[in-house]
């Protein structure tokens, strides 16, 4: 690629960021998206904007930018979680250690790679991107020292800050373990694959083990029930006949007629809906048989059930220690908050949730090969003069005016790559759902992995081979040669990584400010469909899309920074960015449902520790290339300090993110005993976890019978006569009562009732 097309792909990225950023700074002032710019900040601290006529708001200014910088990170972590401040960190470690690797490499090796090679300069525009990459230094020569010094200096203050940030979060962690509000998670436990018997409920299983077994401290527990669109029709029905059983002192009033409406398809009419009189109700009564054991609910309760604990010590030890012989029953582990569980996946079986982990895995393999079509076709945009050579009908496309060429070769591969990806985050979303995880937070963080890994290989990875299978195709002939393959083409693809990096990074990060789902949703639900704003929908932070975006972005900085350092001061204008877009979106855009407590900065140790051995062993390769052995060896030991550097981390930090420490957590029980808030706390826990929250036991008593209405009143929607107004039709009615209706939201049912006549009446219209 010419620096021209790189040049053409900054402008036209550049543009667009300009664009969005004006148009956001207008946008987010006006009144009508005070919802999709400020959603956190209306539904938490319900403020509102003005509603008059400034002519500021439709001036384009930076003010928010200076707001978003002013926030400090005690106030980031109470607006918005541990998770957002560990994201928050990763931002910061990165412009931290690739500001230093831009110094280095920009000003240290970059000249020495535009004069590796005695060779006529182009002016340079005109000048290919090869020029700039480690390729055009000569063998043997003997400025590859500065190389091999470069990347100690970055590795070793990189294993530095690594180290600093994560304990940082660590510490971070153990505050937000004891923060003021008790979480009621740290008193309970999930438990699955219970086992089930006929003599006895689960219920009453959970009670005899945990009474036998963990005596001193179990409090009480909770078995859940099987959830799902179906199995509440079912669960709900089976209580409705459970009551009717009882309830013989019934009448129903016969004063109303039956009521026949047409069909709306074929115009006949129907009278399934009259009401049976009573003495045809009873004798078809005594014909049901309502004592089947199908109607019971127990049948209905799922071998899981959480399981509350006296003290946060004595919900940590019952669900770490194996309860029985059998690890496949009586499995305990730490309950996720209340807001976080994920209750359609609890009451799946245990013994299921392997098969359903393999499956998912096999699935997001199966994907990231289909993958594989696009990304090669996408990478070959890029390299049409080799292409030319290969598919020689390529020629006419080349011949096209030399801007259309830049366009083709420098923009358009990463914006259809960038299309392409759009897909994946959904796809590995519903994968990590069907796994089969308890919480929202463990569903997302496993999103998170299956993304990064699909972006590593896809975008990585398969554009290195791709370019290499254009060129020569012996990639996979000796997989011994992988580091030398890898050094030979990973300077070529810079290119495209640039591209990648200006496309999806600035453009999208200017996209993620606009919000351009959000705000076009917004248009359309308040002008075009006319309904009321939804105060409640607030959405929370892609996590499972962003981080794994960021830490491609520095495995590409990483990869290339000693062998292709052009990239550096492009990933530095992105991270920039990236630190005050995503600062303001953290706080005033997002809301925070749950928090996995920094579970993500593990993630990201790992990912940067990859990518900091990967870089090592492609510049071992490279070395070798350039027959420099003093350099090659010197590499070997970088390479063990790296991996002896991330075994420490794992042995001194790692543990702190997978359980919790039983020196604090006895520390908190005691204090919490000693100024009496043990007992508000073992009260609360009877509400904590709520799995039907909006739903009531149906309620049957008697009807008392209707007196007879001779003018029809009582079945006046039956004989309409259409002449009720809509607005007549929503006054409430204030006799309206239901004996049976009392434990369910009765104005909801009047509401879909009059909207259900309301359209039967205007069908009837149009049909008379």
């Amino acid at each position: 690629m010419k620096i021209s097309a790189l040049l053409t792909s900054a402008g036209i990225n550049i543009g667009l960021c300009v664009l969005f950023l004006s148009l956001y700074s207008v946008l987010r002032k006006q009144p009508a998206n005070v919802r999709v710019y400020f959603g956190r900040r209306i539904s938490e601290e319900h403020s509102r904007l003005r509603e008059a006529f400034i002519l500021e708001r439709f001036v384009p200014s930076t003010g928010w930018i200076v707001k978003a910088l002013r926030y400090t990170e005690e106030e980031v972590l109470a607006a918005a979680g541990l998770d957002a401040v560990a994201f928050n960190r990763m931002l910061v470690f990165s412009i931290r250690i690739f500001s230093l690797a831009a110094l280095l490499c920009v000003f240290g090796i970059l000249p020495l790679h535009y004069y590796g090679q005695n060779i006529q300069h182009l002016r340079i525009p005109y000048e290919d991107l090869d020029i700039f990459t480690i390729g055009n230094v000569e063998k043997r020569s003997r400025w590859l020292w500065v190389h091999c010094l470069v990347l100690y200096i970055i590795s070793g203050v990189a294993c530095i800050l690594l180290y600093l940030e994560f304990r940082h979060i660590a510490r971070l962690r153990l505050l937000h373990l004891k923060r003021a509000t008790p979480n009621p998670g740290q008193f309970t436990v999930l438990v699955r694959g219970i086992p089930k018997t006929k003599k006895e409920s689960c219920s009453s299983a959970v009670d005899d083990f945990f009474t036998k077994y963990h005596a001193s401290s179990y409090l009480f527990h909770q078995i859940v029930y099987k959830t799902g669109k179906v199995q509440k029709i079912m669960t709900g029905a089976k209580k409705a006949c459970r009551k009717l059983k009882n309830f013989t002192d019934t009448t129903v009033d016969q004063s109303c007629k039956a009521i026949t409406y047409r069909c709306c398809l074929c115009g006949a009419s129907s009278n399934s809906f009259q009401l049976l009189p009573t003495d045809e109700v009873v004798p078809s009564r005594g014909k049901v048989d309502l004592d089947d054991s199908s109607l019971n609910i127990d049948n209905e309760e799922c071998a899981a059930a959480f399981v509350f604990f006296k003290t946060r010590y004595g919900a940590l030890v019952a669900s770490d220690v194996l309860q029985t012989s059998n690890p496949t029953k009586w499995v305990t582990d730490l309950a996720p908050e209340p807001n976080d569980v994920y209750w359609s996946n609890i009451w799946l079986p245990y013994k299921q949730l392997w098969i359903r982990r393999i499956a998912t895995l096999l699935g997001s393999i199966v994907f990231m090969l289909l993958f594989l079509a696009p990304v090669t076709f996408i990478n070959g945009l890029s390299q049409l003069d080799q292409l030319q050579k290969r598919l020689p009908f390529l020629n006419g496309i080349l011949k096209q005016p030399h801007h259309l060429v830049q366009l083709i070769t420098g923009y358009l591969p990463s914006v259809i790559l960038q299309i392409f990806l759009y897909t994946v985050a959904p796809i590995m979303m519903l994968f990590s759902t069907l796994e089969g995880p308890i919480s929202h937070s463990e569903r997302k963080r496993s999103a998170c992995c299956k993304v990064l890994y699909f972006l590593i290989w896809n975008v990585f990875f398969v554009n290195v081979v791709s370019g290499t299978v254009l060129k020569q195709l012996d990639f996979f002939s000796s997989p011994k040669d992988i580091p030398v393959q890898l050094a030979k083409v990973i300077p070529g693809q810079a290119s495209f990584f640039i591209t990648y990096v200006l496309t999806s990074g600035w453009a999208s990060l200017s996209s993620e400010l606009m919000q351009l789902f959000g705000l076009i949703y917004n248009f359309i639900r308040k002008y075009v469909l006319r309904m009321k704003e939804d105060t409640e929908f607030v959405p929370s932070f892609p996590y499972h899309t962003e981080v794994p975006k960021v830490l491609l972005f520095g495995l590409l900085g990483f990869t290339c920074s000693v062998l292709a350092p052009l990239i550096l001061p492009f990933l530095l204008v992105y991270f920039f960015l990236g630190y005050v877009v995503y600062r303001n979106q953290l706080l005033n855009v997002y809301r925070t449902r749950y928090d996995t407590g920094g579970l993500y900065w593990p993630i990201i140790h790992n990912t940067v520790i990859f990518s900091l051995v990967l870089t090592q062993i492609i510049c071992l390769g490279v070395f070798g290339l350039k027959v420099s052995p003093v350099a090659a060896g010197f590499t070997i030991p970088l390479i063990i300090f790296t991996l002896l550097f991330n075994q420490y981390c794992r042995t001194r930090l790692l543990p702190l993110f997978s359980t919790f420490p039983a020196q604090n957590l006895i520390d908190m029980d005691r204090e919490d005993e000693l100024s009496g808030r043990m007992e508000h706390i073992h009260h609360g826990l009877h509400t904590a976890y709520c799995q039907f929250p909006e739903s009531e036991d149906i309620q049957l008593e008697e009807i008392r019978t209707v007196g007879n209405d001779e003018d029809g009143g009582g079945c006046s929607s039956g004989g309409s006569n259409g002449k009720e107004t809509l607005q007549e039709q929503q006054q409430p009615r204030r006799d309206l009562s239901h004996p049976t209706l009392k434990g369910l939201p009765v104005s909801r049912l009047q509401t879909a009732v009059r909207c259900v006549t309301f359209l039967i009446r205007l069908q009837k219209r149009g049909l008379s």
